[in-house]
């Protein structure tokens, strides 16, 4: 069964950092672009950051989240720094299989994961 797991969220304060981590099962991920989205509640689902050759961000966390991949582990990561209130929302990983898309556009994406919580206190 082809799947994308999240993990690493929760509750942290204004200023703090969590990693978030997106595993695939029956997917290389290194053959697919991955990007993040997220989803406050009432809010439209918005692009965080995706990776092909080189990583993109949303203005909105340029120079403090950083998307990584490790091949060998399968694995995509979000670490996120100095986190903001307004970071709160539903965080998604997702694929898509080129690597010339608008990786911005979540219509390019054909497998999601079930979404990791953050929350960010003041």
């Amino acid at each position: 069964q082809v799947q994308l797991v999240e993990s690493g969220g929760g509750l942290v304060q204004a200023g703090g950092s969590l990693r978030l981590s997106c595993a695939a099962s029956g997917r290389t991920f290194s053959s697919y672009s991955v990007g993040w989205f997220r989803q406050a509640p009432g809010k439209e689902r918005e692009f965080v950051a995706a990776i092909n050759w080189s990583a993109d961000y949303a203005n909105s966390v340029k120079d403090r989240f950083t998307i990584s991949r490790d091949n060998a582990k399968n694995t995509v990561y979000l670490q996120m720094n100095s986190l903001k209130p307004e970071d709160t929302a539903v965080y998604y990983c997702a694929t898509a299989a080129s690597f010339l898309a608008n990786l911005r556009d979540s219509r390019v994406y054909d497998l999601w994961g079930q979404g990791t919580q953050v929350t960010v206190s003041s």
